[in-house]
């Protein structure tokens, strides 16, 4: 006993043993393949049927088999390498190999439940690893499974919903106007002081600035461009898109200005002084040989020794960055263009960021409230 449909629309088919199955047909890349749902009565498969049919017509039929959860994320990290940055990418495949593989390698991807994800997750907690990095494996396997909802291999991300534990907001530490200027004046004449000039009064990230090259500025108009970041990768320094995927444009300061001419200056002495061993790349700043410069031995060797001598705590070559932004916001400069100036994506994470460092904020409000009512 049975009803025949349309070709591709599935047959309802009553067994020997009472039982009623339904059977349709998917589209996989190996090709066509059918499959078969089972139910106690018509009514009950033929509700099975439906919905299987409605996913395959929504695009999420989906062919796992018996595809593991390891053998699916070592096809899905060469797929995506280009479309990230290589940095995010290596993260990725760190975070993979170290933490998700050996703990749900061995499930079947379509088996794969928030209940694993759960486990992972206290697995790792109770092995001591942080907040954040257990954050960053939640990041990675979402979007592992979002790719994998979108190929058709299974109907839904099971971390969908999951919440991962909140890290620790990152302490910053920067310095007060005082302080500002004592780096400053310490770092006059230094091979790298235009960098610091820049890094406090422009805000520019670490990568950001080490990626600079002569044709992103315009000392006459006071503009510089920010187009790219420099990075280091396992393969070396990579030059990539900066942080957000687009540049910005920044109106130089004044001294901005100065510094980087008397820099240019003196990189043109260090190039005549150099001949032929000097790898010009256009860079600002670069290492003495014109190569880009490594971000830890400008910390350690430069950095470092210049707050030292000007007597003042080891922050990092990033905090300069918070620096220039907490010094503006306190100046009374509107949130909204020192979001522009850091190039942060959206105003809510600059405000995060900073709030917190601005204590006469809430008095502000309060004061303001009373003169309105009063």
């Amino acid at each position: 006993m049975s009803k025949k449909r349309g070709n591709g629309e599935g047959s309802i088919t009553k067994r020997k043993d009472g039982r009623w199955e339904a059977r349709y047909t998917i589209h996989t890349s190996a090709g066509p393949k059918r499959r078969t749902l089972y139910g106690r009565t018509r009514q009950e498969v033929a509700g099975k049927l439906a919905h299987a049919l409605s996913d395959r017509a929504q695009g999420l039929t989906f062919d796992a088999g018996s595809l593991k959860v390891s053998e699916y994320l070592d096809r899905w990290l060469p797929d995506i390498h280009g479309t990230v940055r290589q940095r995010t990418w290596e993260r990725y495949e760190s975070i993979v190999r170290v933490h998700i593989k050996p703990t749900l390698g061995r499930i079947k991807l379509k088996a794969l439940t928030p209940t694993h994800v759960r486990g992972l997750y206290r697995e790792k907690l109770e092995a001591g690893l942080s907040r954040r990095t257990v954050q960053y494996v939640h990041t990675t396997l979402h979007k592992a499974l979002k790719d994998a909802v979108a190929d058709g291999l299974v109907p839904r991300n099971v971390t969908e919903g999951i919440k991962p534990p909140r890290p620790k907001k990152k302490e910053i530490t920067p310095l007060n106007p005082e302080q500002a200027r004592a780096f400053l004046a310490t770092a006059q004449g230094d091979r790298f002081e235009a960098l610091y000039v820049l890094a406090v009064h422009c805000g520019l990230r670490e990568g950001e600035l080490l990626g600079l090259r002569w044709d992103d500025l315009d000392l006459e108009t006071g503009t510089l461009h920010v187009r790219r970041t420099l990075s280091e990768t396992r393969k070396g320094p990579v030059f990539e898109l900066p942080k957000n995927g687009k540049g910005r444009s920044i109106k130089l300061t004044k001294s901005a200005s100065e510094a980087l001419r008397g820099h240019l200056e003196r990189q043109l002495g260090e190039i005549d002084g150099s001949g032929d061993e000097y790898r010009d790349q256009g860079l600002v700043f670069p290492s003495q040989k014109g190569t880009p410069m490594n971000a830890s031995n400008l910390t350690g060797r430069n950095f470092k020794p210049i707050l030292k001598r000007a007597g003042l705590p080891g922050i990092r070559l990033h905090d300069l960055r918070h620096t220039c932004a907490t010094l503006m916001l306190c100046e009374g400069v509107h949130v909204k263009l020192v979001q522009e100036l850091l190039g942060h994506a959206t105003i809510s994470i600059t405000l995060d960021t900073y709030s917190h460092l601005l204590p006469g904020m809430g008095g502000e409000a309060a004061g303001a409230m009373e003169r309105i009512f009063s």
